[in-house]
């Protein structure tokens, strides 16, 4: 519905929505799984059979999207491990291999994935939710934050983004579920009393994926960052989005998660 405008720009695949539900449970309503927990089932074996993927964790739960004409692909990859189903009608049906078989092209190896720089601010995050019925009262301001009160900062000595700091704001709306992203500083604007997070009340820190936009057509970029933190049994949350990557994980591991990033990138060199 939105016109069409030059200050707009559209990636030319259409995505559709994984969303892995454990043991048959709705995941709505329960803390986020994070996306070391899928590294290893889910993102690895994508990412081996050059599947692009986006990923948006949220404070229930988390999804994968995949690009529509790589579907035949991702079901053939997943129906190994999990038991794999499409949403007709508000009904979930059973899907198998030869739903999609028909035209399924085995895809070429990919090549190995660029090592993309990571850069960690020194901004510390909240990852929260708040009950739908209460979002009006906190509506005018979630739109100032939204739109008006954020911009980079730059250094004026460089002429770029200070990334000792960064500007980070997401809000998803998911079936009736609201899910936000905020700095520390940005949450003392809001109401506490509206704001909802973990019982620990716990402090996020983030690693921001690639020194340019990194584009859709590479593979493997999540499962770089996912698969050694899932090995340290590290919890994330991982955010795709249009230039960027951005991975949050607790403020107490943030050392340990830049070590072991730092070791890919020189184990990969």
């Amino acid at each position: 519905e939105l016109p069409p405008s030059e200050f707009m720009q559209v990636a030319d695949s259409t995505w559709l929505v994984l969303s892995v539900v454990s043991n048959g449970r709705e995941p709505s309503g329960s803390q986020a799984t994070g996306v070391t927990k899928i590294a290893r089932s889910v993102i690895a074996p994508l990412a081996e059979h050059h599947v692009s993927v986006l990923m948006l964790s949220t404070y229930q739960t988390d999804f994968i999207l995949v690009r529509e004409r790589d579907l035949p692909v991702v079901i053939h990859t997943l129906a190994g491990e999990f038991d794999i189903y499409k949403e007709e009608s508000g009904e979930c049906v059973p899907v198998t291999c030869d739903d999609v078989s028909n035209g399924f092209l085995k895809p070429k190896p990919a090549a190995s994935p660029t090592l993309h720089p990571v850069q960690s601010p020194q901004t510390r995050f909240c990852v929260l939710t708040v009950a739908p019925d209460t979002l009006p009262a906190i509506a005018t301001m979630l739109i100032d934050v939204l739109f008006y009160s954020h911009s980079p900062t730059w250094d004026a000595a460089t002429g770029s983004q200070d990334l000792d700091s960064i500007t980070f704001f997401s809000f998803s709306l998911i079936e009736g579920y609201i899910s936000i992203v905020m700095d520390a500083e940005t949450q003392k604007r809001f109401p506490s009393d509206l704001l909802l997070t973990s019982s620990t009340g716990e402090l996020w820190r983030m690693v921001r994926i690639g020194g340019q936009p990194l584009g859709f057509d590479e593979c493997g970029i999540v499962a770089q960052i996912a698969e050694p933190l899932a090995a340290a049994d590290i919890s994330a949350y991982y955010i795709s989005t249009f230039n960027f990557d951005h991975a949050l994980v607790p403020e107490e591991g943030i050392a340990e998660v830049i070590q072991l990033l730092q070791q890919r990138q020189e184990s990969g060199r």
